[in-house]
Order: C-alpha cells, then sequence, then structure tokens
C-alpha cells in the first residue's frame, strides 16, 4: 500500500552532507562499519523531502527521508521524532543524525506531528500519539518502496519527543480507524530516548511545562487534568512484557527533566522483563542531544544489536 505517490530521491554527496550537518554525521557513523576506500556511503544516500504520511482535518503530515543506497535485501528503519515540549520544534531538528544513521545503513524518517496550541481543542492529546503511531504503520505500509524491513523499525526522540519514542515502543495502536494502516502494528522493535519524559504522576515531573501539560490534556490552573489524564499521557503506565527494548540518555543536570524519569522507567522496564540500557552523561545539558557526538557511540551500539543493519 502507498498512500502518496512514489517520491523522487536526489543523491546527497558527503560535501553537501558535511556542509549542512557537519562532519560528526558521517565521521563517526562511517567509522562503525567496514567501508572500503573506493566505496564512500554517504555519496549515495538519498532524499525526499516533505513526503506526506497522512491527512488530518485538510493539513498534510510530513516527513523527510534520509537512506543509503538500494539494495536487494531490506534495511532496517529509524523514525526520529523531535522535542519542544509538544508546542514547537521541526523535522530537521536532528537532521545531523538522520545522515549519520543512513551513512551506518538504515532508512530514516524525520516526522513531524500535530503541536499543540492554546485554544485549539483539535491540538489536544493524543492527537501527537495518533500522528507518531501513524507515521510508524506509514513506514511498514511503504516499506517497499523505501527499501525498508517492516521488522526492523526503530524510534529516536529528544525530550517531548522522547516521550513520544516511548510510546512508540508501549503502546498498542490508539486510533485504528484508518482501514489502510489497520493492518499494521504502530509498535517499534526498539526505542533510543535522550533526556525523555516517561512518568507525569509524580509531583513537578516537568518543573518548566507543567502549565502546559495541563492545557494539552484539556485542563486549566483552575480545574486540573484528573489522574487518569495523567497517567495516559505517560508512556510508564504502558510498560508490560511486550514493550520495546529501550536505551534511555540522561543528560547531567535534572533541572530540565527530572532523573526520576529515567529511573522509573528503567525500573518500569526492568520490572517487566524488557531490554533497557542506561547512560548518565555528567556535565552536559539538556540542549547537548541536539548534537549527533554525544548519543552518537551509544545509539549506533543500541541499534546494531537490534535492528541489525548489515543484514
Amino acid at each position: 500500500m502507498n498512500d502518496v505517490p512514489t517520491p523522487t530521491f536526489s543523491p546527497v554527496s558527503r560535501r553537501t552532507a558535511l556542509t549542512v550537518f557537519g562532519a560528526g554525521a558521517l565521521g563517526l557513523a562511517g567509522a562503525t562499519r567496514s567501508i572500503s576506500a573506493q566505496d564512500d556511503p554517504a555519496e549515495a544516500l538519498q532524499t525526499a523531502d516533505d513526503v506526506v504520511y497522512g491527512t488530518v482535518g485538510g493539513v498534510d503530515l510530513l516527513l523527510n527521508v534520509v537512506r543509503p543506497a538500494d539494495r536487494a535485501m531490506p534495511r532496517p528503519a529509524v523514525i526520529l521524532v523531535h522535542g519542544g515540549g509538544l508546542v514547537q520544534g521541526g523535522r530537521w531538528d536532528h537532521g545531523e543524525a538522520a545522515f549519520a544513521l543512513a551513512v551506518a545503513g538504515y532508512a530514516t524518517f524525520s516526522i513531524e506531528y500535530r503541536l499543540f496550541v492554546s485554544g485549539d481543542p483539535s491540538t489536544l492529546w493524543p492527537v501527537q500519539l495518533d500522528d507518531v503511531q501513524r507515521a510508524v504503520r506509514w513506514v511498514r505500509a511503504n516499506a517497499e518502496t523505501y527499501g525498508v524491513d517492516p521488522e526492523r523499525v526503530g524510534a529516536f526522540g529528544f525530550s517531548s519527543g522522547g516521550q513520544l519514542a516511548a510510546v512508540m515502543g508501549t503502546r498498542e495502536t490508539n486510533d485504528n480507524s484508518d482501514p489502510e494502516l489497520a493492518d499494521y502494528s504502530s509498535k517499534v522493535n526498539c526505542v533510543v530516548t535522550m533526556g525523555g519524559l516517561f512518568d507525569f504522576t509524580f509531583p513537578d515531573a516537568h518543573l518548566d511545562g507543567a502549565y502546559i501539560d495541563t492545557e494539552i490534556l484539556g485542563g486549566s490552573e483552575a480545574e486540573p487534568p484528573p489522574p487518569a489524564a495523567y497517567e495516559d499521557y505517560s508512556p510508564i503506565s504502558f510498560v508490560d512484557e511486550t514493550s520495546a527494548p529501550f536505551l534511555i540518555l540522561q543528560e547531567g543536570s535534572p533541572d530540565i527533566i527530572p532523573y526520576e524519569h529515567s529511573q522509573r522507567m528503567v525500573a518500569a522496564l526492568q520490572g517487566a522483563g524488557v531490554q533497557v540500557s542506561y547512560s548518565w552523561f555528567p556535565g552536559t545539558t539538556h540542549e547537548t542531544w541536539f548534537s549527533w557526538a554525544p548519543e552518537a557511540p551509544e545509539t549506533l551500539a543500541f541499534y546494531g544489536r537490534h535492528l541489525r543493519p548489515e543484514e
């Protein structure tokens, strides 16, 4: 099934990728694979921008694709989810990571989703959940077009994008009303999060965004949402033995994302018998994760184990 015209891919040269995304986008990822001198994968990358993966209320949901050269065997995919408190941010916030992962052998899909706008009921939770789950199913439905193995799909998310990536690894489909996607799972095969939020049920869970969480869940300062709404908003609520393996990366300060988020999520995954890796980066800040270099070694090792790009 393919609900958009077959895209035209553009080759991306090494010089272009270096200019736009920096040397780290190519050098570190390329060093993780066995590449001969005459075989530079960055020269063969293909891109497709503004690909429609769904339309809601007359508004197109878009993603950008960066993928390696075509080959006979399908490749694993990674869906990248930007942060921004569910109110801002864009598809290319992690463009450096998208190019680096493509060099390392993954087809990458950097997605947008509906951002919350105060006073607009059409942007209340769970539309963000519905959008990212649609993206997973769309990638699987269009696997043949993009040379993707639908059984090897990972998620990569930062901050509130980490929250959404986490629900992609823990929740079954919330809205299955689209018959063209009904047969495809919305749960990814593994998850990488940086500075993610996983549990909104404890006090001061989101120090600089609590008022947004209140509004996005349909409440106000005068009439806060019920506890059940915060549970539905929390990926940890859905952890069970079927959850995907996780890599959780935490910055060195708890000022924006309290350590309790990662601590609780690690404990929940371990309690469910789900493989989880955790790394703490003292001396780093929340904004560190916009650069690819800090998360690259752990991310490449984790995806290599669970998505096997060499196969």
